[in-house]
């Protein structure tokens, strides 16, 4: 009898090891960066650790990419993932590092600002770990992450999350939200060390302009928005413009000056910088969303977003056309070009000259992974 129950122990043993494999396989794949390709414009790559030695070693240090020009010039620093949920930030980013040549002036970019967020997906959300995007010569794939840091990094979370230099409070789970603890604390927990790093870095590398991307689901306020710290605003009005000349419709949006902990407040409060977040569409983190799959990742086409829209309950009008990725990467670009230009023209001696990078109709036309490279 006893001899029974052993075998039929490790029966079960084995069986478990044998339906959990696929999880604990999945689980540990998440840890895995997909591949950048560092491109012929790109002059030196550091990491965030570099500007704050606390994050060294950390799930939160990251890499960040030099673009310099031979002559001088300004100075653009360019996030993507703040929110690893958000996929054209990410591709945004390395589309500037795979193919942008700096003339004058430098960029400066951080693909993963978050790259602990990367490492995990929302809880209970069913999100996919991974998306793939189609190029010339096969397939790259993304990872595709949470909106906060990764709670194994930085459990548990408080009750309460009070931004410690203002003291305004927000719930416990936002203590992991990258975009609600700028400017950052020495320290503090893995996000105020990831932002303090962040400031860390624009008060060495002094930009005269800080770029964060984001997107946005169809019914919140700042989607298809340029968010400006008052001392951008000019700036912003001017690259608003050219953009609509583009045939691009965009709405500039001010900071609200009692909302703290954001990027395009604390940067702009703390530095010389102007301070700008920029929003594309993206149902996919939204409160309304129907399955959550890779190609809704990619399309953003959502049945349940085109009747919310119908009823009227949406910022924006979505319809069962989507937002496809390539349209919403190619509104990043040219958004960071548009900037680059209009500090040109409002600040010649603090001009940026970025070249080999494509333009919206080219990204809209061709599909963003035409100007991905091979990762070998």
């Amino acid at each position: 009898m006893k001899n029974k129950t052993v075998v039929r122990a490790i029966i079960l043993l084995i069986l478990g090891i044998i339906y959990a494999t696929p999880g604990i396989i999945a689980f540990v794949q998440q840890w895995e960066a997909e591949p950048i390709v560092t491109g012929p414009g790109v002059t030196k790559k550091a990491m965030l650790s570099d500007y704050f030695e606390g994050l060294k070693g950390t799930p939160g240090d990251t890499e960040v990419y030099f673009l310099e020009g031979k002559e001088p010039g300004g100075t653009i620093l360019l996030l993507g993932g703040t929110h690893p949920v958000e996929p054209a930030t990410l591709l945004t980013a390395v589309t500037f590092v795979e193919n942008a040549q700096v003339e004058k002036g430098r960029l400066i970019v951080i693909p993963r600002a978050n790259a602990s967020g990367y490492t995990a997906t929302e809880p209970g959300q069913g999100y996919p770990g991974r998306f793939e995007i189609e190029t010339d010569f096969g397939t790259r794939w993304f990872r595709f992450g949470m909106r906060n840091t990764n709670p194994i990094h930085q459990w548990p979370d408080p009750d309460v999350f009070a931004h410690p230099y203002s003291g305004q409070s927000l719930a416990g789970a936002e203590s992991g939200n990258l975009n609600r603890n700028h400017p950052g604390r020495p320290n503090g927990r893995l996000t105020e060390k990831i932002t303090y790093g962040i400031y860390q870095l624009i008060m060495r590398e002094e930009p005269d302009i800080s770029i964060d991307l984001h997107e946005a689901p169809p019914c919140r306020p700042l989607v298809n928005a340029m968010c400006v710290h008052e001392d951008a605003m000019d700036l912003a009005a001017y690259a608003v413009m050219l953009m609509e000349l583009e045939g691009i419709n965009i709405r500039l949006e001010l900071s609200p000056e009692n909302l703290r902990g954001l990027s395009h407040r604390e940067w702009g409060n703390a530095t010389n910088t102007k301070a700008i977040l920029i929003e594309s569409t993206s149902p996919l983190h939204g409160p309304l969303h129907g399955p959550a799959t890779t190609d809704l990742i990619l399309t953003a086409k959502d049945d349940v977003y085109v009747w919310a829209s119908k009823l009227g309950r949406t910022v924006q009008e979505h319809t069962e056309e989507g937002v496809p990725i390539s349209v919403r990467v190619g509104r990043h670009v040219s958004a960071v070009t548009a900037l680059a230009e209009a500090l040109g023209d409002l600040e010649p001696e603090n001009s940026i000259i970025i070249k080999n990078v494509p333009s919206y109709q080219q990204i809209v036309s061709n599909g963003v992974g035409h100007y991905l490279k091979p990762a070998i």
